[in-house]
């Protein structure tokens, strides 16, 4: 019988495969493409939706057609800036915290003392600034205690400076740093599946139902010499909870929510700012997720046209 041959299982593009440390993942700010002010918002996923949408792509196949289309409905809570970081060489040479910061904060971080210094009193040279926000998730029915990430920002450094003092101590909204039709990465954690076999975690083949020790494990560990088991072989061990990004999505609408999204499964009412975007997003109901500006755009998804025509 000729020797069976199937490609490697697991990609080795993401390893280890253990938990994330935390929910909201780091980001390359310096990679990200340009765009309006901030590069990225603090959303949450409320939960999958149909579209009945009209398509208007040219060259598509349903185009001027009616159409049913996937969507994943995010809700943008207001965001406030939690302090601006000085970088050179890619190091915080000084960091310095915003005035009048909320109290649902000291259950987050421990604040350390209030600066004297303003950002015009900043002497150090410095190449970079970019800001720590948090997001004001008690008006929602997430939870109340907020979610902090570092954020970069467009523009050369007065146009940073110049936007990090107009809104020092103002609530951010989503709805003024994206617009319907642009494309977005998101990136956030998947499902969390605990500890899984090597069949749901690597997808090996199971072996005949007469096989010795069970069939939904690796026919072999390994060889005797190296006398170890090498990193490569399928086993068990934890599955979900990846850090993840997705390309490319294509922003459907957005707007305050005013009760247009009630009762949502798993969630329940949307209070502030949405924006709907088309396809799935990872993750379960109220993942905090971090919306950005597009890495890599494609024309293909660039092109797609949809007017909103109602949601289910």
């Amino acid at each position: 019988m000729a020797t069976r041959k199937s490609p490697r299982k697991g990609s080795l593009q993401f390893w280890p495969r253990k938990r994330s440390a935390k929910f909201l993942p780091r980001v390359n700010w310096n990679a990200i493409n340009s765009g309006k002010n901030l590069k990225g918002f603090i959303c949450y996923k409320a939960g999958m939706a149909s579209a009945y949408v009209k398509n208007n792509t040219p060259n598509s196949m349903t185009k001027d057609k009616n159409i049913i289309i996937p969507v994943t409905i995010l809700e943008c809570p207001l965001m406030k800036i939690f302090s601006v970081r000085f970088y050179q060489n890619n190091i915080v040479i000084k960091e310095i915290l915003a005035e009048n910061l909320e109290k649902e904060l000291k259950k987050k971080v421990k604040l350390p003392k209030q600066s004297s210094k303003k950002i015009d009193d900043i002497k150090e040279e410095y190449d970079d600034v970019k800001i720590i926000c948090y997001s004001r998730v008690k008006k929602t029915n997430i939870k109340k205690t907020p979610d902090l990430s570092e954020i970069g920002l467009f523009g050369n450094i007065e146009e940073k400076i110049n936007f990090v003092k107009e809104n020092m101590n103002k609530e951010i909204s989503a709805l003024d740093i994206f617009e319907k039709g642009q494309l977005v990465d998101l990136r956030g954690l998947t499902k969390g599946k605990g500890f899984s076999g090597p069949v749901k975690r690597f997808g090996i083949t199971l072996k005949v139902k007469k096989s010795e020790k069970g069939q939904r494990r690796p026919g072999s560990l390994g060889p005797w010499h190296p006398a170890r088991v090498t990193f490569r072989v399928p086993m068990a061990g934890q599955l979900g909870m990846f850090t993840r990004a997705i390309y490319n999505n294509k922003i459907i609408d957005l707007g305050k929510s005013e009760g247009k999204f009630k009762n949502i499964k798993n969630y329940g009412d949307i209070k502030t700012d949405y924006i709907i975007v088309k396809g799935s997003i990872q993750g379960s109901a109220k993942r905090p997720l971090l919306i950005t500006a597009p890495l890599r755009e494609t024309k293909k998804t660039k092109k797609q046209n949809y007017e909103l025509l109602d949601i289910r």
